[in-house]
């Protein structure tokens, strides 16, 4: 709880100094969030805040947090984010706030190892599968390696902290070559670095700091899978949470794959003496070959193939990994033999993971991929849901704070808060005392976890700087793509818009289908579609070049900030359902069925309503941007779930006529500011 020194009335007169000191101007909205969750902190309820773009939610709950008597960790679901709080946000503030009394402005940044260079890969060494060390790569691999080699060094001389994002610019290939995942770490007391290791380092920072900024997937392996890798603390702050749910299913899933459990194998040869390392290969073949006679796709039952072939492995890697023989300083055990303790970790990895497949658990999922021709079909295991282990595992024990711009799909918190284990029956409404339910927010009995949720707005206008435009008139999207009428339409708004135009497909095929037909059409326009180059890149030349096009999927729909002219006209070809044959969606969607529910409206819809809400968000971005978002999909305009999305997106002004939305273009193309 906050000291009582430090009462709440000061996050409005703390905050006003943080705004002044950083030359901004006081946004409402931005006041009432800072004050919702300092209430929320004080009286342990948790709070689901939608907060809209150009609200300034970061100094919204940043203030608080400093404010707040104990430890906050603040966790993000992308990089770019946590990046943007460690490097310019939090720094800032706390200059600005440096002379409040009492005010701890300590902070630390706290990622998954392989985010750090390891030091003992870069001076011992890295053993191949056989434990011999691999010889330096040679080309321009070798010249980044060393490149990269000598940047860790300078960053140990330095104090500095390795973290990948400060390193040179490099690949994920070369990068992997200076760093190792947590299985493949020795330990701290076993490695002759681990005075100096970077990732230690890290942990004792954030051991020592008032706030500590990490990501959705080390916040879910503290949490919820009981690893510790966060100090202990009293209150998370989770942003992006929209976002929530699916990096917490990502760090939940498990994949199986032959070539896998046989490099296992092949690495245990040089440690183990007797046949187990020859058996658990065998067990690979096995594992091959079952996968080679399924099909891909969601087993409903999983193949006596294939189930016999999980269980061969599963016994086979329980007993390669007990054959190991315990440390003892010598050449099979050392503590500090890099190649037996990576080889081990992969074999217990293959076990866990087998073990877990095998068992058939109903709360889990199990797929096989299609594969392509570079990688090889895989084994896929995942929680059937998660909100369940949330509620258990994070809800209970801390007090949580949801912020995003986008939490509020079909107008209401209530599919938000479901799908992470909060109650619409325990929601607190406005006016109610903190007395009338606080106590169940620690309850780890699970009776009652009560929470708020508040829309503090948005400082746009979105009726008067957005247009929403749904092709009434076009054909229903079908299977095989883009059509000629839906090319034609979209070759019409952005002639209209001459270029300015973000186009978010459902597919990468319908991006490069429609980028084909733009470049054919209007050759006097610049037409990139994603894949022609790497998406920064894309990105710098969309934005210098008011007169182009940006065509791509996913990563453009939720990860692209273009303010300003450059974007004047959001194409989105149909509303983004999962695909029929998503073997997690499907398998969530039959279950909220079985349980009574609406599955599609549960599931796909509220997927699509939450993608809808992230890529109509691209459009604006600052108070003087002005636009159209055109949703190609007449579902949007006739289908009865029409209205739940609509009401998850801005409030723009909707029309169906395409009339209307070439002249507003055209207008806006020709005086753009």
């Amino acid at each position: 709880m906050p000291d009582a020194d430090r009462p709440d009335q000061t996050v409005p007169e703390v905050l006003a100094a943080a705004v002044s000191a950083l030359g901004g101007q006081e946004r409402e909205g931005q006041v009432a969030m800072a004050e919702a969750v300092a209430a929320a902190m004080s009286d342990g309820r948790h709070l689901l805040v939608q907060a809209g773009t150009g609200t300034g939610k970061s100094l919204g709950y940043l203030v608080p947090s400093l404010l707040h008597g104990e430890r906050v960790v603040v966790a993000t679901a992308t990089l770019a984010l946590q990046h943007q709080l460690v490097e310019r946000d939090l720094p800032r503030l706390a200059e600005a706030v440096k002379g409040v009394p009492g005010v701890d402005t300590s902070y630390a940044v706290l990622k998954g190892r392989s985010n750090y260079a390891c030091l003992h890969r870069v001076r011992e060494g890295v053993p191949d599968d056989q434990g011999a060390l691999v010889k330096m790569p040679e080309g321009s691999l070798g010249a980044k390696v060393l490149e990269l080699r000598s940047w860790v060094e300078q960053e140990a001389e330095d104090g500095g902290t390795g973290e990948r994002d400060h390193a040179p610019r490099h690949t994920d290939r070369e990068w992997r070559q200076v760093s190792v995942n947590h299985r493949e770490c020795l330990g701290a007391a076993k490695c002759p670095f681990g005075q100096e290791c970077f990732a230690e380092l890290a942990r004792e920072r954030a051991h020592k700091s008032h706030l500590v900024v990490t990501n959705h997937s080390l916040l879910a392996i503290d949490a919820i899978e009981g690893v510790p890798m966060i100090p202990d603390y009293d209150v998370v702050v989770i942003d992006e949470a929209h976002e929530l749910t699916a990096r917490v299913t990502q760090a939940a899933t498990d994949e199986l794959w032959a070539a896998e459990v046989e490099r296992a194998a092949r690495r245990s040869q040089r440690y183990v003496d007797g046949s187990e390392a020859d058996d658990l290969a065998d067990a690979a073949d096995a594992l091959r070959g079952a996968i080679g006679d399924a099909t891909p796709g969601r087993f409903e039952r999983v193949p006596d193939d294939l189930a016999d072939a999980l269980a061969l492995v599963r016994d086979a890697a329980r007993a390669c990994f007990s054959a190991y023989p315990k440390a003892d300083g010598g050449e099979k055990g050392g503590d500090a033999d890099a190649g037996r303790t990576q080889a081990r970790g992969a074999v217990q990895e293959v076990f866990a993971t087998a073990e877990r497949m095998a068992a058939g658990s109903d709360a889990d999922v199990l797929w096989l991929s299609e594969g392509t021709d570079r990688i090889p079909p895989r084994l896929c295991v995942a929680p059937l849901q998660v909100w369940g282990t949330m509620r258990d595992k994070l809800l209970t024990d801390k007090t949580v704070v949801m912020t995003s711009a986008t939490l509020m799909l079909g107008g209401d918190f209530g599919n938000l808060a479901s799908s992470v284990g909060l109650k619409p029956s325990e929601r607190v409404l406005e006016g109610a005392p903190a007395s009338a339910s606080a106590s169940g927010a620690g309850d780890t009995k699970g009776t009652a976890l009560p929470w708020r949720g508040v829309d503090v707005g948005s400082p746009f206008d979105y009726g008067r700087q957005g247009i929403l435009y749904v092709a009434r008139h076009l054909p229903p999207p079908g299977r095989d793509g883009l059509g000629p009428a839906q090319l034609d339409e979209i070759v019409e708004l952005v002639d209209a818009a001459e270029g300015r135009t973000l186009g978010l497909f459902s597919s990468r095929r319908a991006a490069e289908t429609a980028a084909e037909a733009v470049r054919e059409r209007l050759p006097h326009l610049t037409t990139l579609a994603q894949g022609d180059a790497q998406l920064p890149e894309l990105a710098k030349q969309f934005v210098e070049d008011p007169h182009t096009c940006l065509f791509g999927t996913l990563s453009l729909w939720q990860g692209l900030d273009v303010p300003g002219e450059t974007c004047q006209l959001v194409l989105i070809d149909r509303i983004p359902f999962p695909r029929p044959d998503d073997p997690l969606m499907s398998a969530r969607q039959k279950a909220a069925d079985k349980a009574g529910g609406n599955g599609f409206m549960q599931v796909a819809a509220t997927h699509a309503a939450l993608l809808l809400a992230q890529g109509a968000g691209r459009l604006i971005r600052t108070t003087t941007d002005r636009g159209v978002v055109a949703v190609l999909d007449p579902r949007l305009a006739t289908a009865r779930y029409g209205g739940f999305l609509k009401s998850s997106l801005p409030p723009m002004w909707t029309t169906t006529d395409p009339a209307v939305v070439r002249k507003a273009l055209s207008r806006l193309a020709a005086d753009p500011s």
